[in-house]
């Protein structure tokens, strides 16, 4: 991918991020964190494994927003993280504070860039974003479904003993606890999983998808999830900068689309070059639009809050 990427945060989200990245052969990286010397560090010993993996990839690692100049995309994954017991919104106040000042010194370098936000409460995060970068929301979007789905594909695939590849699955809605994993929509090699799971152990499966970041943070004790987000971060990233249009799941602004306007929330998108190209309409059950309508009013109550800080 001939292209140069900032990663904002250098911590574990965003270390893990730019080896994908590296491994997939972007062209420049530069890995920014108030922690100077950790982003240094990062960045050299990436830089290092490029001649056992095969990339040429440049790798700078800096606290200097201007070596960020003329990025193709950003990735904002500064923030503080989950600690056992708190829930995503419970970083509301800290990152909205975070989130704002990186995107001003972002922009003011990168003003053509795609901003891909990663912090959290997500749909909130990047409801900041697109607010003080003043971007078309075509350049604004949020890493959250192709992370809930694929967290979803994983527990139907070990439950049924099959292939993750032969599982598709598509979670709407924002990321937390009333994402909406559709059902519906929901196969293994083509069949309704409602055919192959029964409606108790599937439930329990789409609650433990709604858990799956929390889940991992009570496990881990200090810190969150970072190999399945900087994964779901790439594949979004690979789909925008080869213009491949893939269709994943994240959060973005719609104006009318699913009856929501000036909204961030989590669905079907086509990613080319320009961003969000286009979001996916698809028909829902009348208890899944019941869900989505759900979830996105929490979504709107913390985007309320949230502009009572900014």
């Amino acid at each position: 991918m001939a292209s140069k990427i900032t990663i904002v945060g250098a911590g574990n989200v965003g270390g893990t991020t730019a080896q994908r990245l590296a491994e997939k052969h972007v062209t420049e990286l530069i890995l920014l964190d108030i922690a100077k010397e950790m982003a240094q560090g990062k960045a050299l010993d990436l830089m290092e494994t490029g001649p056992l993996y095969g990339y040429d990839t440049k790798i700078v690692g800096t606290d200097d927003y201007s070596l960020t100049e003329g990025s193709d995309l950003v990735i904002i994954t500064s923030g503080v993280p989950r600690k056992p017991g708190m829930s995503r919104a419970d970083l509301l106040k800290t990152n909205t504070g975070i989130v704002k000042s990186v995107t001003e010194q972002v922009i003011k370098k990168s003003p053509n860039a795609i901003l891909l936000v990663v912090s959290n409460p997500l749909d909130a995060m990047t409801h900041v974003a697109f607010r003080i970068s003043g971007f078309p929301r075509q350049r604004v979007l949020g890493m959250a479904g192709a992370l809930d789905s694929a967290r979803f594909r994983c527990f139907i695939a070990q439950e049924l003993n099959v292939s993750v590849k032969s599982v598709h699955a598509l979670v709407l809605g924002g990321h937390g606890d009333s994402m909406v994993p559709a059902l519906r929509l929901t196969t293994v090699a083509g069949i309704p999983v409602s055919e192959l799971i029964p409606k108790k152990r599937l439930d329990a499966l789409v609650q433990r998808t709604r858990d799956g970041g929390a889940e991992i943070v009570k496990l881990l004790k200090q810190g969150s999830a970072f190999y399945a987000p900087s994964g779901a971060i790439v594949e979004m990233v690979e789909s925008i900068l080869k213009d491949n249009r893939k269709i994943l799941p994240c959060a973005a602004r719609c104006e009318g689309e699913y009856g929501f306007q000036n909204l961030f929330v989590g669905v079907p998108v086509k990613l080319g070059i320009q961003g969000m190209e286009e979001i996916i309409e698809v028909s829902l059950s009348p208890e899944e639009k019941q869900a989505l309508e759900k979830s996105a009013h929490a979504v709107r109550d913390l985007c309320n809050r949230v502009d009572q800080l900014l």
